[in-house]
């Protein structure tokens, strides 16, 4: 059944409940991940980039040893998020994430602009990955005496924070480390995701395991005084004082990406009503924890105006004069960072996917592999993208485009609770948010989705006002792009999408 309302002159279309269940049960996936397969889904596509580069960058430029605070901030904002997922993915256990929520609830153009802005949250997330994953190896491989130039191992567009602001150039340069870890990683999202899947629980505990090390290890080299002042006196334009905490935690907000990667699992779930709420809210916890404590020796470790490295972890193993902890270390975030890209660019080719099956964008996004059951060739058209962004963009204008298309996707999922709620009171949902809600004009708003959509502002507000002072002072670099990825979602939308939109066609009310 598809459903329409009018909304200022126009219908608006949305597909139902009933339709979304229909559409889910002839995916072609194979439901083969249990709960701890989703639950290390959700870990391995979390824990990487975020805490093993963003942590000293956001230290040393925006927040210093509140770091943690910040952490705390971006952790509660994606708290309520996943709780607002849960529930969604209890009661609507289908691929495409927020993409699937907002076609239910906003209708097919807001379930459009969603799923772009996923590619911001998923595909382009990747190559910030990547570009952690390239530091790393460099450094890696420097230490047994293989070195790498500089032309093959930096972006094409370099940035550099200044009192004044962010300034970018550009050379004759490409990352092609971090573009070939795309690639490799895009062969086996092609083979299947049980196989991977495997192969990714193992590298999660591997991960983790050399994170904890470094915690344990890390604890008798803590200097207290580098803790000191705890929150820094303000300089201006967000960089530390209390300002600083919130544009770190907008910062830091990128390295929470990956655990909601469990609810685009859904159409491979053995139990998904069950199983994938289990899968985000326990990913969601294990990372913050891991996140606090590393981030609080890394601080206490070495000074954190020196963090702003592309491999801090290994700037403070070097500081504790432990050169096999050093090994370990980078082993640790080359090995783990690949089962980070594994998790975000398997959540962007099932989202495309489902996309795919909507008509929005061409069906070689949807075509399935006659043996590995998998959107192969999407997947393909997508690793090649992201290994194109690798190889040309920076990790700190990648963050904070992430960062905004995250919290835009998150602000989405919140409101679709408070829309899903008031449309279907009596549907069967068995997880709830926690809480409750107030009643007012007759419409239910729940207390947690409202704080989820309060914090989604919160930590977007940040990142768009530097967008736009950065304009003002010469680099002009994030906002073209921004403007330009939304651009081109728009042309996409209106020249393929609306066109070839297969609820559309099966509808006669609505014009093309």
């Amino acid at each position: 059944m598809t459903t329409q309302r009018k909304i200022s002159g126009s219908p608006t279309l949305r597909k139902s409940i009933e339709q979304i269940h229909t559409e889910n049960a002839s995916h072609g996936l194979t439901r083969s991940l249990n709960a701890v397969q989703l639950t290390m889904l959700g870990v391995g596509s979390t824990i990487g980039a975020g805490i093993y580069v963003m942590t000293g960058t956001a230290a040393a430029n925006y927040a210093g040893p509140s770091i943690l605070l910040s952490f705390l901030v971006a952790g509660l904002a994606c708290l309520f998020t996943a709780l607002s997922y849960s529930e969604l993915a209890s009661a609507m256990p289908v691929s495409g994430s927020s993409y699937s929520y907002a076609y239910v609830s906003l209708g097919e153009r807001w379930a459009w602009w969603t799923g772009w802005l996923l590619l911001l949250e998923y595909g382009i997330s990747c190559a910030g990955v990547a570009a952690g994953f390239s530091g790393y190896a460099v450094s890696l491989l420097h230490d047994f005496g293989i070195i790498i130039p500089d032309a093959l191992t930096h972006t094409t567009i370099h940035s550099t924070l200044t009192p004044s602001g962010m300034v970018a150039d550009s050379g004759w340069r490409l990352d092609a480390v971090g573009a070939g870890v795309i690639l490799f990683v895009t062969f086996f999202l092609v083979r299947g995701i049980q196989e991977s899947a495997r192969i990714n629980t193992a590298v999660v505990f591997l991960k983790v395991g050399v994170l904890l090390i470094f915690v344990l290890v890390g604890i008798r080299a803590i200097h207290p005084e580098y803790w000191h002042p705890f929150i820094p006196p303000s300089e201006g334009a967000f960089r530390y004082g209390i300002g600083g905490i919130f544009r770190a935690a907008s910062l830091v907000f990128f390295a929470y990406v990956g655990f909601e990667a469990v609810s685009t699992a859904s159409a491979e779930a053995i139990n998904p009503r069950k199983d994938v709420p289990t899968g985000i809210v326990l990913s969601l916890v294990i990372c913050t924890l891991v996140y606090i404590c590393v981030a609080a020796v890394l601080i206490g470790v070495v000074p954190w105006r020196t963090l702003d490295v592309a491999d801090p972890l290994a700037l403070a193993v070097d500081a504790m004069g432990m050169p096999s902890l050093t090994i370990i270390v980078k082993l640790g975030a080359v090995i783990g960072l690949c089962s980070v890209l594994f998790g975000l660019l398997y959540a962007q080719s099932r989202i495309f996917f489902t996309i795919s099956r909507d008509g929005l964008i061409p069906q070689i996004f949807s075509q399935l592999h006659p043996r590995f059951n998998t959107p192969w060739l999407g997947a393909i058209l997508l690793g090649l993208f992201v290994a194109l962004a690798t190889a040309t963009l920076p990790i700190d204008i990648i963050g904070d485009l992430v960062s905004i298309g995250t919290a835009s996707a998150f602000g989405v999922v919140s409101f679709t609770v408070i829309w899903d709620r008031n449309t279907r009171p009596d549907g069967e949902r068995p997880f709830k948010v926690p809480l409750g809600g107030v009643t007012i004009g007759g419409v239910w708003i729940g207390i947690v989705p409202a704080l989820g959509i309060l914090f989604s502002v919160i930590m977007a507000a940040p990142l768009f006002i530097d967008v736009l002072r950065d304009f003002t002072t010469g680099n002009r670099t994030p906002l073209i792009l921004l403007v330009l990825y939304f651009t081109t979602g728009a042309l996409i939308y209106r020249f393929y999408g609306r066109q070839n939109s297969r609820l559309a066609a099966s509808n006669p009310m609505i014009g093309k």
